[in-house]
This record gives C-alpha cells, structure tokens and sequence, in this order.
C-alpha cells in the first residue's frame, strides 16, 4: 500500500464536511423534548448538536461524509395538501411520534408529514457525485433538492440512496421530504406497529428513524460489498458492486488481522475475490473476533481513487446430526445450544429509535451479561450499528422479516401488490446484512401474521443466502420446509417433535412479568397482554425462571437446540422483559443467570 498513490479532492471535502443548517436551527429554543410517560437515561443526552452523531454504516466506511440529523424544519398536513407554512422544529432520526422528535404527535394514515433543512456543499459538480442516504424511513418517503423532485422510496426498514450531485446548485442546498404512512391499515411491513397501540401491539412511528447523512464519491466508485466466509475451506469470498467505472479501473482487498496484512487480491472489479486465510480464527459467542477488509479502487495508473474499509467474521452455521442422533444447530461445525431473549428494540423515549449508541449497545450488553448467546430480533431491523455491536460482542441474531398485512388463519390471503411489496422489502433486508456473521438465521413469517407462499419463499431464501439457516414460520403455521420447527409455547418451556431432517427449537416461552413501580409506561393493566403469567415479587420471578431453564436441560437431552425467552426489556403495556421498559431496572441477578444458562449452553 505504500507505494500506491491516494488522489482525494480536498478542496471538495472541506467545504463537504461543513456542517448545513436549517433556517433557525441555531435557536435551540425554538425545539425541547416533548413529554413522556416514562424516558431514559440517555434522553437526557439527546440534542440538537448530538442526535445520533456516528457513522450509520461501519461495514463500509468511507472518511468523507456529512451528518444530516439534527433540527429540520416540519410540518404535518392532510394527505392532499401542502399544509402551508413550517410550523415546528422537529429532531432527526427521532420519529414523529417519539419524546426525543420534539412532536410527539400521532400522525396516521389520512396525513403526511413533510421535513426540510438546507446543508452546504462547496464545488459540488467538480470531481466527484454527492449521495444522499437515508437509513430507514416509515414509509413512503418523496424527496426534492432544490425545488427539483428526486425520487421515491417505499419501505420503512432498508436504507435508501439518492445521487443528488445533478440537483445541486453552486451553493446553498435545500432538502425537503415528505413522508406517508398508512401503519397498519395499509398492506405493507410494519411489524407492530398499530394505531391503536394496546396488549402485545405498540405506538405507530412514522417518517425518519434513521441516520440522514451524505457522501462525497469519486465518478467511478465502490457502491457495495458482499463478503461471504467459508470455513471450511479457510477464506473469504468479496464480491463487489460499483458505479461509473471505466474498464481500466482495478480494485485491490486485504484482510487484516489485527493490523497485519495476511491475505490480498487483486483484479478486476466484475470478478470474484478470493482471499485464503491461514489458520483462521472463528467467530464465535464466546470469541468473537473479526478480521478487517480494506478495499481500494485503482485507475490505470494505479492511484487509488476510491477507499472503503470493512470487517468480517469467519463463522459457519449449519444442522447436522449430533453424536446423540438428534439433528440440532451447528456453529463452525459444534452443536452449540442457542439461548436468548425475544429483542422488541422498543424505546420509551425514541420509540424505533434508541436514543445514543450506547444506549443501543446497552440492550446487547446487559443481553451478554445474563449469559446468553444470542437474541431473536422481532418483527423489527434495526439500524447497522446495532448488528455492529452483536458482531463486535458475539451475540447471535436470528432476524425476523417485519410482518405485515396479517390475516390470521388466512395463509394465502395476500394480494399481488401486498406479496411484491414483502418480497421487495425482505430482499432488501437480506441484501443489507447479508455481511453480518452475527446473523445466522432468517425469519420471514411469525405466527401466521400475514403468512403466504410459505415454500416458494424459503426455497428463494435458501437460494439467495444458502450461507445461513431459514425459520420458515416461528410459532405455528409451519409448512414443514426449512431448516427449523419452531413453536412457541407460553409460559412452558416445551418443544416440537425432534425431526431427522430439521433442528427443534423454541422460538418463544416465558414472559413472566413483573411489574417494577415507578417505571411504567402505563398504570392502566386492563389493556396489558392476559396471556402472561405475573409473578408478585423478584423471589418468585427467580423461582419460576430457574423452574424453566430446569425444565430446558430436560428438553435438550430431547432434541431441543435452541430456545427464546420472551423478552428483553418491558414495552408500553407489557411488563415481562428482563429489564423495565427504561433500562434501569434489571429483574434478574446478573451472577445466577450466568451461572445457569452456562450449565444449560454447555453440557
């Protein structure tokens, strides 16, 4: 690397890296935290000048980037309208409906909610384009530069890019945006989401929920990386997408082992890279280790013009049969035991939106803590840095699809455009963590909420990533392809017939609740869930929990590989998380649940 030159316009990037401001965001007064039941912790470190400040997408960092969150103008209107002057100051990522927004307004499906801020971009048509990401968005999001209509993006969990460089005037950019969301009376993902949040259903989130930032690239440049490990045969497969290229353009990849260099390959940038690694070291819950990836984009004469830098794990997930003739779940070809909570990613104060980082490293933390090794991420996909931290602190994810036009009992029921739309967004979410070792496991249908196609969509998904194991229908429902049978069993713990060709798991038991005073979203039980049991006090919550780890070692030496306890923290109306809704409680003794689930994981 020392001897390649590294050509970068600096006179673009100082000016790119200037902050824009919308018109007053200066006035701090004119924004402040709407009022909430109950908040965190973190909320109060939450501001204008500090809404989510780090680099949205760490599995490819570029140097060159522009933090857009912070105070935008905002306005709500009916559906039809423009709904006149901006009104309000609203603070982005936070949704519409959250404390942290400044709003906190249900917005609902017969409205839309516009945002607008200006930023600066100094010689924005020399050298190079302008991207503009969105993180996530709920749900159909229109965007303009300039008084110019860009696009449209309709999903409210994948990321979203705009070139925005031929829009741009030669100084002084505008964005505005407008965002519908018909929640869940329209046919789309949305998890659960609800406008009538109650029971096992929570407040609807509409608009941005994610990091807004912009990128300088150069004409030519690396647009995505997909790196897939293989294990078995000691090395790493990168393969690349990229924009503006010309045929002479080479690319260079190195992974990097603690600093040191200990593979490379060089080519075009159409072919496949195929890096070998001696003795490599795997990723695991217990040493999670990550190997660095450098990648760089050379023009003929071999300066590099573009630089990304990313990660990977060498992990392998797999069924097979173990020494007891039951088939369980394989990491890096050992049986391992599974055990974690189901993930909501519910915040009293952000709604789908941790309020810091560290906030939404503390859930994995505590989750790591307690003993586990993995989690179930619910009918939810969080933001990059969230699957960043399970990879950086070796937790498991198995990753729901958001369900979405449920109709119980109804299997086949969707329509044409309802089925394209699921099949577009689960793509989406499959494309964008597919680099991710933490995740092992996807799931697209739970308890029949909105299932349909069950086979036709898992044999895809096995196509498309026939890296990681697929759940065809957690819970119930279950079309007997796949890699799993899952059911769910509350309070239990229970498990399915042991079958030959597909591991035994409980995709979910428990939710023992225990109501903590003083750190409730709501005081009204009537509209709480009535199908979990309550335990009185932290003693008998104890009792009951190790009763059903017990009852799991039993259920093991049956077959069973994997079990999923309902849930990480409290939300809204439900109290059986294993911490309180605001995280300040932790129900359970740190050093016991260690100490049981160890004996569970590893007998």
């Amino acid at each position: 690397m020392n001897n390649i030159r590294c050509f970068i316009p600096a006179f673009f990037i100082i000016g790119f890296l200037m902050p824009g401001t919308a018109s007053g965001q200066s006035q701090a007064t004119a924004w402040k935290q709407a009022e909430s039941p109950l908040m965190t912790k973190w909320s109060a470190e939450v501001g204008p000048e500090n809404a989510l400040p780090e680099y949205p997408r760490p599995m490819m960092k570029r140097e060159e980037w522009q933090n857009l969150n912070g105070l935008w103008d905002f306005k709500i209107s009916r559906k039809g309208d423009d709904g006149g002057e901006y009104n309000r100051k609203i603070l982005v990522p936070y949704p519409v409906e959250s404390a942290l927004s400044g709003i906190k307004k249900k917005v609902g499906a017969a409205n839309r909610v516009w945002y607008r801020r200006t930023f600066r971009v100094d010689n924005p048509h020399e050298n190079g384009r302008v991207l503009l990401h969105f993180g996530a968005s709920d749900w159909e999001t229109d965007v303009r530069i300039n008084g110019s209509y860009v696009g449209k993006h309709r999903g409210g969990y994948d990321s979203f890019t705009f070139d925005i460089t031929d829009y741009l005037k030669d100084s002084g950019q505008e964005i505005e945006l407008t965002v519908w969301d018909p929640t869940d009376l329209g046919h789309q993902p949305v998890g659960k989401q609800t406008h009538d949040p109650r029971s096992i259903w929570y407040t609807a989130v509409t608009g941005i929920w994610q990091t807004v930032w912009l990128e300088y690239v150069p004409h030519g440049y690396i647009s995505d990386l997909k790196i897939t490990p293989d294990v078995d045969n000691s090395r790493v497969k990168v393969e690349l997408e990229t924009e503006g290229l010309s045929p002479d353009h080479k690319i260079r990849v190195a992974a990097l082992k603690e600093g040191d260099t200990v593979g490379e390959s060089r080519g075009n940038p159409a072919q496949t890279f195929i890096i070998p690694l001696e003795d490599p070291r795997l990723w695991s819950p217990e040493t999670p280790f990550l190997y660095d990836l450098e990648v760089e984009l050379l023009d003929s004469e071999g300066t590099v013009v573009d630089r990304v830098s990313s990660y990977f794990g060498m992990r392998k997930i797999a069924i097979a049969k173990s020494d007891d003739g039951y088939t369980r779940l394989f990491l890096n070809n050992k049986p391992l035991f599974q055990l974690g909570p189901l993930d909501q990613g519910w915040w009293p104060d952000g709604l789908y939106t941790a309020p810091t980082d560290e906030a939404l490293k503390y859930d994995l933390e505590i989750t790591k803590k307690l003993g586990y090794n993995m989690l179930r991420k619910h009918v939810k996909v969080e933001p990059q840095r969230f699957y960043y931290w399970a990879d950086k602190l070796g937790i498991i994810v198995w990753q729901d699809m958001p369900s979405g036009d449920m109709r119980p009992g109804q299997i086949p029921g969707r329509t044409h455009e309802s089925a394209r739309q699921f099949k577009k967004e689960y793509k989406r979410l499959i494309d964008a963590r597919y680099n991710h070792p933490s995740i092992v496991m996807w799931v697209p249908f739970n308890e029949g909420w909105g299932q349909f196609q069950t086979r036709d969509i898992v044999e895809w998904t096995k196509n498309y990533d026939p890296t990681r194991l697929v759940n065809n229908a957690s819970g119930w429902h279950d079309q007997k392809v796949g890699d799993v049978i899952d059911m769910h069993e509350y309070p239990g713990p229970d498990m399915p017939d042991a079958e030959d060709n597909r591991a035994a798991v409980l995709g979910e038991f428990g939710g023992q609740a225990l109501v903590v005073k003083d750190h409730l979203w709501i005081q009204d039980f009537s509209r709480a869930p009535s199908h979990y049991e309550t335990s009185q006090s932290k003693a008998t919550l104890h009792e009951t929990y190790d009763r059903m780890i017990e009852e799991l070692r039993a259920l093991k030496d049956e077959g069973l590989s994997a079990a999923v306890y309902t849930q990480t923290t409290d939300v809204e109306s439900e109290v059986n998380g294993l911490m309180a809704y605001d995280r300040e409680v932790v129900k359970f003794d740190f050093e016991h649940l260690q100490e049981i689930h160890q004996q569970l994981i590893e007998e």
